[in-house]
């Protein structure tokens, strides 16, 4: 059994998602992260940088509890471990964890400030805007031509690099960074087609009855950004 300390976010989905995909048993640990909960000392033992999600595998290596932090790294814990959607092709895996990375070290970073700015500022910032929502337009320019040349984004397969971005791309999400989906054809037909699956439909409605997108109030603002 896995537990799942999580709260429903694009990180969050991302590992609800997987673990839905590679029909691995799992308990929901609610970390509400609104509430400041990420900041307790037993949740930093877990998650060092005080970030959801974070897993404690109960059968990890050798039989053995086993915790693993950092959305990217629980994500390849569970292919190994599932043996699913890991490829034993060395290319084939290559390619899948230069997107997986490419998400974690660019889609995740630039989306989640164009997020911060545009629904999570205390005040209206247009550098922050015009730089991170700007980021995120090039992104999406980079995976409408990628996904023009293929299914998905590390091949004709899907994989763990659409399990980590899609979350990210959600409709709710796209909101929030005003995007106007139909200027990416391609993105827009690869997310429907990843949409219409029924681990990703079961991953994405985890706590969707607590999920809440910009406009924090004043508590929520500093337990999310204040300096702990």
């Amino acid at each position: 059994m896995i537990d799942l300390y999580y709260w429903p976010t694009p990180n969050g989905h991302k590992v609800s998602v997987a673990l839905e995909e590679m029909a691995l048993a799992y308990t929901v640990r609610p970390v509400n992260i609104l509430g400041g909960e990420q900041h307790t000392a037993e949740f930093a033992a877990l998650s060092p940088n005080t970030r959801i999600p974070a897993i404690v595998d109960h059968d990890g290596p050798g039989g053995a509890a086993h915790a693993v932090f950092e959305s990217g790294a629980i994500l390849m814990y569970l292919a190994e471990k599932s043996g699913k959607f890991w490829p034993a092709d060395a290319a084939a895996r290559s390619l899948v964890m230069q997107w997986l990375f490419f998400q974690c070290a660019n889609v995740g970073p630039m989306f989640g400030q164009c997020g911060h700015f545009r629904g999570y500022a205390p005040e209206k910032i247009d550098y922050g805007i015009n730089r991170y929502c700007g980021e995120t337009v090039k992104l999406y320019g980079v995976m409408d031509r990628v996904l023009d040349t293929r299914a998905y984004l590390a091949g004709a397969d899907y994989s763990l690099a659409d399990m980590a971005t899609y979350p990210w791309c959600a409709p709710n999400i796209r909101d929030l960074h005003a995007i106007a989906i139909d200027d990416f054809p391609n993105v827009k037909r690869w997310a429907g087609e990843i949409e219409s699956r029924p681990a990703v439909q079961r991953g994405m409605t985890v706590l969707a009855n607590v999920m809440k997108i910009g406009n924090p109030d004043e508590a929520a603002r500093a337990a999310l950004f204040g300096k702990k």
